[in-house]
Parts: C-alpha cells; structure tokens; sequence
C-alpha cells in the first residue's frame, strides 16, 4: 500500500501499520516522516526503538532479524529501524529483509521502519523490494525549484506567519528560494528562525531580506540539473553563488565535465545499437537527471559533443592554472564559459518544422 507525504497524517489517525519503507533522497522530508510515525508509535506504548545501519558486504543480517522477531526485555512493544544507505541489500539482505517482512505480518508488538535511498526502476522491481511494498510503502520525492516558493509559503502558514499578497510577495517567497537553492534542510531553519525573530502575521520583504540574506547553500550538483535543464539565468546565479561561498573550482569543472563525458558515453553506447535506458542503466544516471539525458542526447550530434568534451579538456588546464588561447584566464571566468555552452546545447528545442530555436 502507498501513501503520499501529505496523506500521511491522515493516515496515521486511523491506524499504525506494522511495516512501513520510506524512500527518497531529501533527508528533511525523510526525518519528518520518520518522527510523525515515532510520535504516533509512542502514543500507542512503542516506548523502545532500535536502530541499525545496512553499510558494506559485513552487516550482520541476523542481527535484524533477531530484533524483529524477539520480544524487548524492557517494553511491551518496539520500534526496530533499519537504513539502508546503498539501497542495495545484496544477496544475503535481500533474503534477510523477505523474512523481515514475513516476521512483520500480524506481530503488533514490533513497528518495523526500513529506509532507503531513491531507488531506480530495475531495483523497484527485485523480490525484496516488492516484499517491502506488502506493507505500507512512503515515496518522499524532492520538492522541485519551481515548487519551492509555495512550500515556503505553506510552511511560514503553518506557524501562523505570511507573506503580503500579491506581486510583492510572490517576489518575496522568489527571493527567498534563491537564497536557499535545493536546499530544504536551510529553509527549515530560516523558517523556523523567523517564527523566532517575529511574531505571527504578515512579513514583509525587508524581514526576510535581513534574516536569510547569508543563508545561500548553493549545490554543485543542483547546478548540474540546471545546465541540463538549459536553464541559463539560473545557472548564471548558482555559478555567483558557489564563487562566493569558496566552492572548489576544481569541483565545479569535475561535475560539467562528467555530465558531458556521461552524455558522450551513453551517445556512443546508442551508436552501438543499445536502447537509450540500457545505456542510462550501464551509465549510473538515475533520477532527475536520467529524465534530463532522455530530453536531451537524441539532439545532441556526435560533433557538438566532441567540441564540448574538447572544451572541458581546456578549462580543466586553466583551473590548473594554464592559459588557453581564446579562453579567460580567471577559472571561473572559463567555467562560466563551459556551463553557458552546454547549457545552450541542452537549450535547444526542436520546431514543428524540424529546425530548432533556444528555449
């Protein structure tokens, strides 16, 4: 059974489940999750709760097992948690976590709580997991950029404080997503700050202004998803972004770079005759950006690939400190210079006539 984030209270008020797997890489939404379920656990007598960690091929699996199948010497009922970091429990946790589940099936006095990274299709598919959807199954999905503003608004709601109506605030809640790019953890806070520095009502842009004004978190790896995206404002800012926080520009070239060696591997890999998820699966490009390679390699030649594998190959000589002919010689003048040109390629939509224009 599935049940959706914003369903979840709903759900817990009319009963605990004993087996719930949460899924999904954005660790504030996760931890929340976690802590309604624990809350409403502890209400109905699970006083203890244990935890273990699925890391490397030593785990002892029967460590779990015991757990969940023993009775606790201290409380009637338990709460047994397991993470599994990889999201691959490999031959021995795959049997392990199907007798988990087993285990599980009309005990009430253990609450079993499994948590997994974002998973891709084919894992979706193996017997373990489909083991785990036999109970109660939380697909936590990351809350996109251009959702963030309203999400800021729903959580300033909930502790009774808003923004002015209008085009002043939807540039206020702007603002604020900018300074916090992909980064729910820092909202939080910052949410949670200003309930401290001002009472509930109506904020105005200065408040926030002056309360996340230091607060950017600026993700290199969001920045990838965004030149993808053929984003280029934004790409523009996040580049400003990283600068100004010391980002390593060593790091930054490392992340283009391989986006575009990853698209040229998996180009080649459809020259061979593989089918483009094939390629993507043999690639490790899974998520956000295994929808961004589908919308963007079957326009990508051969030729502009070359060029931008070439282009790379220059700017990882300037940020190590070598002039190239035609290129800036700041390394962020040159990493700019190489986002801008893959953003463009990515940018590029075809017309209904087959030529294409920028989007």
């Amino acid at each position: 059974m599935q049940v959706q984030l914003p369903q979840l209270s709903a759900h817990l008020t009319k009963g605990l489940g004993s087996l719930y797997t949460l899924l999904g890489d954005e660790p504030l939404l996760i931890q929340e999750a976690l802590d309604a379920i624990r809350t409403t656990a502890r209400a109905q007598g699970f006083t203890e709760r244990t935890s273990h960690t699925a890391s490397g091929a030593h785990f002892d699996w029967s460590e779990v097992l015991a757990a969940g199948g023993s009775l606790s010497l201290f409380a009637d009922k338990q709460i047994l948690e397991l993470r599994i970091p990889s999201g691959k429990p490999g031959k021995e946790g795959s049997a392990a976590l199907q007798q988990l589940v087993a285990q599980s099936r009309g005990n009430d006095s253990t609450l079993t709580l499994v948590i997994l990274p974002k998973l891709d299709r084919l894992t979706k598919s193996s017997a373990w997991f489909a083991a785990l959807e036999g109970g109660i199954t939380i697909e936590v999905s990351p809350v996109e950029r251009a959702a963030l503003p309203q999400w800021i608004a729903q959580r300033l709601a909930a502790q009774g404080q808003r923004v002015v109506v209008g085009v002043e605030g939807q540039r206020t809640l702007q603002f604020f997503a900018d300074r916090v790019e992909g980064n729910l953890l820092a909202a939080h806070q910052e949410i949670q700050k200003l309930a401290l520095l001002h009472p509930a009502g109506e904020l105005g842009f200065e408040q926030i202004e002056s309360a996340v004004l230091n607060v950017a978190r600026f993700d290199v790896f969001k920045l990838s998803e965004a030149v993808l995206a053929g984003q280029h404002e934004r790409v523009q800012r996040m580049l400003d972004g990283l600068r100004a926080e010391g980002e390593a520009e060593v790091l930054v070239h490392y992340t283009l770079a391989e986006d575009i060696r990853a698209l040229k591997r998996v180009k080649d890999a459809m020259g061979q005759g593989k089918p483009l998820p094939m390629a993507l699966r043999e690639q490790r490009v899974w998520g956000n950006k295994e929808r961004l390679f589908e919308r963007v390699l079957p326009r990508l030649s051969n030729a502009q690939l070359a060029h931008l594998l070439q282009a790379a190959h220059q700017v990882d000589g300037i940020v190590k400190g070598l002039k190239q002919p035609d290129w800036p010689a700041d390394p962020w003048g040159a990493l700019s210079r190489l986002a801008m040109l893959l953003c463009t390629q990515c940018a590029i939509t075809p017309t209904a006539s087959g030529q294409q224009r920028h989007g």
